[in-house]
């Protein structure tokens, strides 16, 4: 039994559960930057150091770092080095937990449990995307404050698509209203799933779960850009076994403010922090959320 789900309505603050519904946290004791300036930052990095390298990478522009299938470029470098100067400059004394930052060193991620603001960015989802050429990869940019999301940018400049979100203030997608709504009644649904290429075998037994009537799973892409879809109402859910924060807090919050829910199989909202029980899914609403958890919990 899945007993709660985080979902929000547009505009609320409030947290909603099966449990019952809880007020928002405190507001933080900070002023958040202009989110318009974090958007032009977001957009001067990727025009200064992801473009100009789009379908232009030599080989030595682009490393191994866990396997063949998990890559950086020298843009993503770049980029994050770009934005992390960009944004704490945005907000003095806020802390930045980038991808290649952590790869670095993991000492980074435990800025997620302090008291300062925190900048969670990943320079380029969907990094293998990037390399081959292909355009749906995105930067995503979150801000964060003793666990809660606060904002968020998903960028994906090959697309020119630029979606923003703010706790409580809705989300929008190149400055449109984004309602994530709810799939037809009866319909298939559609739900991204971690790609097999990122998943050993008891998460792809776990995943199989979801290849049964009424649902048509797929390997994701880019985590940001299946949010997105989500949030636009183009993709019915995801569900996901792994946890980086860097690829989920900016989409969580995008599909939570476009009226979306997401949950673990613990039936626990997901943390950013880490200590998940997964897989964990985002849906268009919370019928969906539980129908794939059920399935998902019954299978782990």
């Amino acid at each position: 039994m899945i007993e709660a789900l985080r979902t929000q309505n547009p505009g609320d603050t409030t947290t909603s559960t099966a449990a019952g519904t809880t007020t928002a946290a405190p507001a933080p004791a900070f002023s958040l930057p202009d989110p318009a300036a974090v958007e032009a930052a977001v957009r001067q990095a990727a025009a200064d150091e992801i473009m100009p390298r789009f379908r232009q990478l030599a080989a030595e522009d682009i490393v191994e770092k866990n396997g063949p299938h998990d890559l950086v470029t020298v843009a993503d470098r770049r980029a994050e080095e770009h934005l992390t100067a960009a944004l704490t400059a945005l907000l003095p004394g806020s802390r930045v937990v980038g991808e290649e930052a952590v790869h670095a060193d993991p000492g980074v991620l435990e800025a997620l449990h302090g008291d300062a603001p925190v900048w969670i960015v990943d320079p380029v989802d969907g990094t293998r995307q990037f390399v081959h050429g292909d355009p749906g990869f995105a930067t995503l940019v979150a801000l964060a404050h003793r666990g809660e999301v606060l904002a968020s940018w998903t960028y994906a400049p090959a697309l020119g698509l630029m979606a923003v979100a703010r706790r409580g203030a809705g989300a929008e997608l190149n400055g449109v209203p984004l309602r994530s709504g709810s799939p037809d009644p009866g319909a298939v649904l559609d739900v991204a799933t971690s790609h097999f290429d990122f998943t050993n075998d008891d998460q792809k037994r776990v995943l199989a779960a979801l290849d049964t009537g009424g649902i048509a799973p797929r390997p994701c892409g880019s985590a940001g850009l299946e949010y997105l879809h989500i949030a636009r109402g183009d993709l019915d859910a995801t569900a996901f076994s792994w946890e980086n924060a860097w690829d989920h807090a900016a989409g969580l919050l995008l599909v939570h403010e476009a009226g979306g829910a997401s949950g673990t199989v613990a039936g626990q909202p997901f943390r950013i922090e880490g200590g998940n029980a997964l897989p964990f899914t985002a849906a268009r609403d919370a019928e969906t959320a539980r129908r794939i958890l059920g399935l998902l919990a019954a299978a782990n």
